[in-house]
C-alpha cells in the first residue's frame, strides 16, 4: 500500500507537499470521477471486508470501486498518510420510506481540519447524493456544488445535510414515472454527531447490510460513477447517464434498459470496471431514489 499507486489510479499528478484545502478538493474529486461507488461484490457471491489492504487491492491495484465502508475508509487512510488532520464519523441516512433517518449509523463519512476550519469529505454517497468537493462544517451556509445546493443544518448537536437540486426531465416515455427518480428539488441526505468512530464500529453494520434480506443493498444491485456533466448510474439492468444543466434548471434523466449480455461492456466501458465472478443483476422493489 502507498500513496503512489493510490494517485495514480485515481489521475492525480499534483503535488502534495501543502496540506492546503485546494489539495483536498482535488483529490475528493479525482476519487469520485475515478473510483465508482457500487456494491457489486454483494451480487456476484463476494463477502465486503473492512480491511485495508483488501480493500486497496481492489479498489486501487483492482478494476472496481466499493461503498462507503471501502472508498470513505481508504480516503481516510489516504488523508492521514498526507499528514492531514483526519476523524472518521458514522452517519445515519435520509430514508424516504419512513421520512425519517435511519436508526443505525449505516455511512461511514471524514472530518478534516484545516486552518482551524473543519470539512466534511465525502466519496462514497454516490448517484446525486455525492458531494464533488469537501463541504465546510458550518449551520446554515448554502454551499452551491455542480449537483445542486448543499447546506448542513446543526440542531442539538446533531448535524444535517441537505439538499437543493433541481426538476428533472426524463426522455425516454418508458421511465417517466420510474420510481427511481427523485423528484423532490430539497431533500435530506444524512445526518451526524462530531463524535469519533473506530473502524471497528462500522464492522457489524458492513456485514449486515450485505446479508439483510431487507436491506436496499442485497435487493439491488449499484453502480454510479461522477463525470464532469453529471453521474452515470446502472441499477439492476437500468442504465442511467444524468446531466447537470443548472443554466436551464434541469437536470436530465437519459435512462434505457441493458440486457444481460451487454452487462459487462457497459461496466467496463462506463464504469471501468471489471468483475471476476459472474453477477447477477438485481432490482428489487425497494425504496431508491436518485
Amino acid at each position: 500500500m502507498n500513496l503512489e499507486e493510490y494517485f495514480k489510479r485515481i489521475g492525480f499528478h499534483g503535488s502534495y507537499d501543502k496540506l492546503d484545502l485546494a489539495t483536498l478538493k482535488l483529490i475528493h474529486r479525482q476519487h469520485i470521477m475515478s473510483i465508482p461507488f457500487e456494491n457489486l461484490s454483494i451480487h456476484c457471491g463476494e463477502k465486503i471486508i473492512m480491511d485495508l489492504e483488501v480493500i486497496f487491492n481492489k479498489v486501487v491495484r483492482g478494476t472496481r470501486g466499493g461503498w462507503c465502508f471501502e472508498n470513505n475508509y481508504l480516503f481516510s487512510w489516504v488523508l492521514r498518510q498526507m499528514g492531514y488532520d483526519t476523524t472518521t464519523l458514522g452517519s445515519r441516512v435520509f430514508d424516504t420510506s419512513i421520512n425519517d433517518f435511519e436508526s443505525q449509523e449505516v455511512h461511514l463519512i471524514n472530518k478534516v481540519i484545516i486552518e482551524g476550519k473543519a470539512y466534511i469529505a465525502d466519496v462514497s454517497f454516490g448517484l446525486s447524493g455525492q458531494i464533488r468537493e469537501p463541504l465546510e462544517l458550518i449551520s446554515g451556509k448554502e454551499q452551491p456544488q455542480d449537483g445542486g445546493v448543499f447546506r448542513f443544518i446543526c440542531k442539538d448537536n446533531l448535524w444535517m445535510l441537505e439538499k437543493t437540486g433541481r426538476r428533472t426531465e426524463v426522455p425516454n416515455p418508458e421511465f417517466a414515472k420510474s420510481s427511481l427518480v427523485n423528484r423532490k428539488e430539497t431533500r435530506l441526505i444524512h445526518c451526524f454527531s462530531l463524535e469519533p468512530r473506530e473502524p471497528d464500529h462500522f464492522f457489524q453494520v458492513n456485514n449486515d447490510l450485505q446479508t439483510d434480506p431487507t436491506s436496499l443493498f442485497t435487493n439491488k444491485s449499484i453502480c454510479s460513477l461522477q463525470t464532469p456533466t453529471g453521474f452515470t448510474a446502472l441499477v439492476g439492468l437500468i442504465y442511467s447517464e444524468v446531466i447537470f444543466k443548472p443554466d436551464e434548471g434541469v437536470d436530465l434523466y437519459n435512462m434505457k434498459n441493458i440486457t444481460e449480455d451487454e452487462l459487462e461492456a457497459v461496466l467496463m466501458e462506463k464504469f471501468k470496471v471489471k468483475l471476476q465472478n459472474k453477477m447477477q443483476a438485481v432490482n428489487r422493489r425497494v425504496v431508491l431514489e436518485f
